[in-house]
């Protein structure tokens, strides 16, 4: 897509970037017609209204959505997000990514996603458990550890997990760990899955490093985000000698030429409410913090953050995207004509569902593993996972995105192929 044709909000519809993305992949691949019709198209989309009566006897009806995109490689994969900003384009687009997201990595899952258009901060705790019950209970007839399996995304965590897992159980008669990912410990959660997308992060960026013979010593690195992934790949990096020059947060920036502590700088925010005035750095506008210089950017925060209005201002080498849906799909052929090396998100943070899947399996035999070798199988898949894209990219002479895209739609069309069209 030229970005003469798109206005600015269509350039951030996630759907229309996800359609792109697909299009010049499958065009690339000589991909006929019908199996295009067949990749492109989800394959359930499902839109509940839930009934919720809150704290003060009101009832209100939310409105939720789960769309399962494939399910040729396995169960659908994919978070539930609670934001008042969900839209069914959105989680249509989060469905696909996952789709071949997990077939970046090659684990047999196939792609879904979920979202309820609601304000998780308005609503106490007993009002968002009744919502999540109740979504789970409208959805039980398409979830299960061979169906669809949810996990965490925005605004959802290991305890609303606990509550769809247990929801999805009372209604099954008996315990079934396996519906979802993402949980407590304590309820078959797995170790090490708090810091896996960040700790995918950070193995596929030395994996970059090593490509382009560089050393994490001298690597600076700026990350936009300081929750779960951004949060966690900052303190895994900068542990592995990476200098962490600037961290970014809705509320401000903070950057250091000499480096920062990523740590220190949590405490910090824990302690004010704010990363901004840390002793330790120079407080910068969080809009131009983007464009600060750096060998590594990795944005870990929201969707449509580079555009092609401010994609030619960037000043990294490396762009590892941390969060899905980053960067537009127009804003790509400028990052390509900068040489920026791009670590797609369908392979950039593909370290959650990986070790989710180490959950799912862990689940379904009941025996678990320790956080040694969880992290060693993590680092086995995303190493191989690097080096299959980019051994695609020089193969078909394309950039990073387009031969992840290009794998894993090879992938998810042979197992159609494989199976046949059922009539």
């Amino acid at each position: 897509m030229a970005s003469a044709t798109l206005s600015l909000e269509q350039e951030k519809n996630p759907w229309l970037a996800a359609e792109a993305r697909f299009d010049e992949a499958a065009t690339r691949l000589n991909m006929d017609d019908g199996l295009r019709k067949v990749l492109r198209a989800p394959a359930k989309e499902i839109t509940v209204h839930i009934p919720v009566q809150l704290d003060d006897g009101r009832l209100e009806v939310f409105t939720g959505y789960r769309v399962q995109h494939s399910i040729a490689r396995g169960p659908g994969k994919g978070g539930i997000r609670f934001a008042p900003d969900v839209t069914l384009d959105e989680v249509r687009a989060l469905a696909s990514w996952m789709t071949w997201k997990c077939a970046v990595v090659n684990i047999p899952f196939g792609g879904a996603k979920g979202g309820v258009i609601c304000d998780p901060n308005l609503l106490s705790d007993s009002e968002l458990e009744k919502l999540t019950r109740r979504y789970t209970a409208e959805l039980m007839d398409f979830l299960g550890p061979e169906r669809d399996v949810p996990a965490p995304d925005v605004n959802t965590n290991d305890r609303v997990m606990a509550w769809i897992m247990d929801t999805y159980s009372m209604h099954a008669r008996h315990t079934v760990t396996a519906v979802v990912t993402g949980k407590p410990m304590a309820l078959g959660g797995s170790r090490g899955r708090p810091e896996a997308t960040g700790r995918g992060c950070m193995i596929v960026t030395r994996q970059a490093l090593k490509l382009l013979g560089k050393d994490p010593e001298f690597t600076s690195v700026v990350i936009q985000g300081l929750g779960n992934v951004g949060g966690m790949a900052a303190k895994l990096m900068a542990r592995a000698g990476f200098k962490i020059v600037g961290l970014i947060e809705r509320d401000g920036a903070v950057y250091n030429t000499h480096g920062l502590d990523p740590v220190a700088v949590m405490e910090h925010r824990k302690e004010t409410g704010s990363i901004q005035d840390f002793s330790g750095g120079e407080t910068v506008d969080r809009n131009e913090a983007l464009f600060l210089p750096c060998d590594v950017l990795l944005p870990a925060a929201t969707e449509n953050v580079i555009t092609s209005e401010n994609a030619d201002r960037l000043r990294c080498s490396i762009l590892c995207e941390g969060a899905n849906g980053p960067t537009t799909s127009v804003a790509d052929q400028i990052l390509a004509d900068k040489k920026v090396f791009v670590i797609p998100d369908i392979l950039a943070n593909a370290g959650g569902v990986t070790v989710s899947y180490f959950e799912w399996v862990q689940d379904r035999q009941g025996f678990f593993w320790n956080e040694q070798l969880v992290n060693t199988r993590l680092e086995e898949i995303m190493v191989e996972s690097f080096d299959a894209v980019v051994e695609y990219a020089v193969k078909h002479n394309v950039n990073n995105r387009t031969a992840a895209y290009m794998l894993a739609l090879d992938r998810v069309a042979l197992a159609i192929k494989l199976r046949g069209i059922y009539a």
